[in-house]
């Protein structure tokens, strides 16, 4: 087994998979709705063990989600 190739050797590179990104981003931003509907629910709990933070990450993820959401429209879009 070598390591290198010469460049004569190699094959040509694949041709790149059309993807829609939209629908894994969409089912991430539904898992951290629901994330963010437990952390609700659960939010008393949240504050008697100091745990509030988790809330802030689930809100985190969902802003990020968003903001990926909107990138990968434009993208697709144009």
């Amino acid at each position: 087994m070598r390591l290198f190739l010469k460049d004569s050797e190699r094959r040509p590179d694949p041709a790149p998979v059309r993807t829609d990104d939209r629908k894994v981003v969409l089912t991430g931003l539904v898992l951290w709705i629901v994330a963010l509907g437990v952390m609700l629910a659960l939010l008393p709990q949240l504050q008697e063990s100091g745990l509030v933070w988790l809330l802030w990450t689930v809100v985190g993820g969902l802003v990020l989600g968003l903001g990926l959401l909107v990138y990968t429209a434009r993208r697709h879009s144009g």
